[in-house]
């Protein structure tokens, strides 16, 4: 039997396990304190694996998202996550017009790389005006330009024992590093890009200058949109090594707690205006 279908007696006691660790937790204040409760994280990383299992195993992965026309852009691409990373480094480097800012690729490697923004506006280009559909409830669609990710691994010489792609980012979460993750079969789809414009213009700081990954294989429908990438490290396993926070449970809980910065509640993704159901729906 597959791993990923689980026997319905097995996946009744799995909920209903997590169900009465969920009546046990303590009354708690404020959505910072339930998205930290371990009950309510494991939670959520199930659902989303869920999720991600179900699209895997209904969709052709190597499929193609659908690419539009500059009459199609959205007027405005609405920024999400850190609009602008804290502390000095960051502040430094946009500053200078991130002339020194580098990019790693580590880990399961034969030639680690250190590349800098002309290393890869230097490489062979690739433009393509696709949507992205948040997690936190809308869709915009970009035009993107920078290099396909497959080839920046292909420079670097991945080895055939790495599963995952794990990326650190300039954003943090709390006291660590935010990090984001993909498999290679997304990192090596031919509309998972690098970016460094958005538009005709270089990426804005608040859109994740001066690298984005814009999607992590847009097929997707949530695809993340990985901002300020420092580094990526080619590993046998998902997670990134401490100190780390990747984001997905915290956002999804927060979304159902947060009203949006102009004090809407955010409005809810819906599926049958999605990518695989129906037309572009922009902001």
């Amino acid at each position: 039997m597959s791993s990923l279908i689980l026997p319905r007696r097995e996946l009744i006691a799995r909920a209903g396990g997590l169900v009465a660790a969920a009546g046990a937790l303590p009354l708690l204040s404020g959505c910072d304190a339930i998205n930290e409760a371990p009950v309510v994280r494991t939670i959520l990383s199930m659902g989303e694996e869920m999720n991600r299992a179900s699209q895997r195993a209904l969709i052709d992965r190597d499929a193609l998202a659908r690419e539009f026309t500059r009459a199609d852009l959205s007027p405005y691409f609405r920024p999400n996550g850190t609009r602008l990373p804290a502390g000095s480094d960051y502040a430094a480097h946009a500053a200078s017009g991130f002339v020194d800012w580098r990019v790693k690729v580590s880990g399961l490697v034969a030639r680690p790389l250190s590349l800098s923004l002309a290393d890869i506006r230097a490489m062979p280009q690739r433009t393509q005006i696709t949507r992205h559909d948040c997690v936190e409830g809308w869709s915009a669609i970009g035009g993107w330009t920078g290099v396909q990710l497959r080839r920046i691994l292909a420079a670097a010489g991945v080895k055939d024992s790495a599963r995952y792609i794990v990326f650190r980012c300039a954003d943090r979460l709390g006291d660590a590093l935010y990090y984001e993750s993909c498999d290679m079969v997304d990192a090596l789809h031919p509309q998972t890009i690098l970016a460094w414009a958005l538009g005709d213009a270089v990426l804005p700081i608040a859109n994740g200058a001066p690298l984005r990954l814009a999607d992590l294989n847009p097929y997707f429908a949530g695809a993340a949109g990985v901002r300020r990438v420092r580094q990526g490290a080619a590993q046998p396993e998902r997670r990134a090594a401490a100190p780390a926070h990747r984001a997905p449970a915290r956002l999804q809980a927060r979304q159902i707690c947060e009203r949006d910065r102009g004090g809407r509640e955010p409005r809810p993704y819906r599926r049958g205006q999605g990518r695989l159901l129906g037309g572009p729906r922009r902001l």
